[in-house]
């Protein structure tokens, strides 16, 4: 989480474990936003909804009194274009209490039908954990009681893959808030920055934060009570006070969603725009698998086509920050490490699959779906992207790199949804909310639920302790935060693998 970089050498670099040497090939699926309780909640032997009901939590209001009932979802539960819509007016007096979206007596919408987008913000999911308590989804979020939402997920084709291999079910997400922040937690265990940025064009971006460092400033006129509307906030920027960037800002390279300057170079996004971040500059899992000779990349579907021109909606909605290493100095266009490991995943992720298919990927690989298939509420519905993704672990089962493979299906984070169990307290850029994960490899313990606490980062510990790599920075600050509050540094995935 510290912006200092790791040193790429080591003079005693830790040997692989025995056992490890057995996993050959790691790759990491990377789908969005879900909370465990929205899709594993009712898992076999899983911490779900069961113990949720235990627990007693309710839903409080924003001055800390329980809710007699949760808000309306604030402009509909369905997405736009969605027919027939549920409508805000359909959506009130719920109970204080977790609801079936797909419940035949009730809203019936079922998994392959996209509900409204919520927010995933970094400071708002920090005041929805309250503390731990888990309790202020609805007051702090935009879209009312949809935040207390879940599915049946027992229809999913990954949950058949989650009974054949590993549920972790207290796998949390790296950082607090949203995509762009915590793909950089993937990449590199770092919260980007932006130097200087109060001098920049950037500055209006900063946000107005209390004492606490964790509470935004509201306005005047924002709302008492849940119950009558989402909240409004002085200033609810993309950066904090001491320029870390915690909420979505582009790319300085293409794909960007800010085009280049008029008469710039066409490679490059404005660096004049306001949400284009300057490059990063931090140390990432990449850089240090590089520097050890193990081969790596970065598969993103619909890359090729997006530079092409071709980013339509609803397919493939590409989404520019979830492609992390495209921040980056390193990999800025015109390297040789661009070339080598940024890669189009294709269309659907058919470049992906024909890697997959000819046992030519390489030792790690990240593989990211296009935006109709990643499961973002707001633009995609779960079962499209589920369903992608179970094809894509069927093609790896298949693959000549099978029997020394290690996979790992999670998501970003939870994209605003509820989930009842608190994580661990550690340093001020997360763990946040949990999330669904599933460890699939010949050597994955079979129909087991492991309970041990990971995060995302524990991904980077899983490769950093096969490849005999330094430990990133941020993993350090990480671990020596929950030793502060009293914990075990998070799991490295082994615990779910018989070596």
């Amino acid at each position: 989480m510290l912006l200092a970089a790791t040193a790429l050498t080591s003079p005693a670099l830790a040997a692989t474990p025995k056992g490890l040497e057995k996993i050959e090939t790691v790759v990491v699926i990377y789908a969005e936003n879900r909370s465990f309780d929205n899709l594993y909640g009712h898992f076999p032997g899983a911490d779900g909804l069961a113990q949720a009901e235990k627990s007693g939590i309710v839903q409080a209001d924003r001055d800390g009194k329980p809710l007699a009932e949760l808000p309306p979802v604030w402009g509909g539960l369905t997405a736009k274009g969605v027919t027939p819509a549920v409508t805000q007016a359909q959506t009130e007096h719920l109970p204080n209490a977790p609801f079936a979206i797909d419940d035949p007596k009730g809203f019936n919408q079922s998994l392959g039908v996209a509900t409204r987008d919520l927010w995933h913000r970094f400071y708002q999911n920090q005041m929805q954990i309250n503390g731990g308590r888990n309790d202020r989804f609805a007051a702090w979020g935009d879209t009312g009681g949809l935040v207390m939402g879940h599915y049946d997920g027992s229809k999913l084709p990954l949950w058949q893959v989650a009974k054949r291999y590993t549920l972790a079910d207290h796998f949390f997400m790296g950082g607090f808030g949203g995509s762009f922040f915590n793909h950089f937690q993937l990449a590199c265990a770092c919260a980007p920055f932006y130097p200087d940025a109060d001098k920049s064009p950037a500055k209006d971006l900063i946000s107005q934060v209390g004492p606490d460092g964790v509470t935004l400033v509201l306005a005047e006129n924002s709302p008492a009570s849940a119950l009558q509307g989402p909240p409004k906030f002085a200033k609810d920027g993309n950066l904090t006070p001491d320029f870390y960037a915690v909420n979505t800002m582009q790319p300085p390279y293409q794909p960007s969603n800010n085009k280049p300057a008029q008469g710039g170079d066409p490679a490059y996004a404005d660096p004049a725009a306001p949400t284009t971040l300057p490059p990063q500059t931090q140390t990432t899992i990449g850089d240090l698998l590089s520097a050890k000779g193990v081969s790596w990349a970065w598969y993103a579907s619909a890359f090729n086509a997006t530079l092409a021109g071709q980013n339509a909606s609803p397919a493939p909605n590409f989404q520019f920050h979830h492609q992390p290493f495209n921040y980056f100095a390193n990999y800025a266009p015109g390297t040789k490490a661009r070339a080598e490991h940024l890669r189009d995943g294709g269309m659907d992720g058919a470049e992906f699959i024909k890697a997959i298919d000819a046992g030519t990927l390489p030792q790690v690989s990240f593989y990211k779906p296009q935006g109709n298939l990643n499961e973002h509420a707001g633009y995609a519905d779960v079962i499209s992207g589920d369903q992608h993704i179970a094809d894509i672990v069927q093609h790896l089962e298949k693959s000549p790199q099978w029997k020394h493979m290690l996979v790992i299906v999670t998501y970003d984070e939870n994209g605003g949804f509820w989930d009842h169990v608190a994580p661990p307290k550690a340093d001020r850029f997360g763990p946040g909310t949990r999330i669904p994960a599933i460890i699939i490899s010949p050597h994955a313990k079979k129909g087991f639920v492991d309970h041990t606490q990971y995060d995302t980062t524990s991904i980077l510990r899983f490769i950093t302790k096969r490849y005999g790599l330094p430990t990133l920075e941020g993993i350090k600050t990480r671990d020596a935060a929950l030793a502060a509050n009293g914990a075990k540094p998070l799991g490295d995935l082994t615990n779910a693998l018989e070596l």
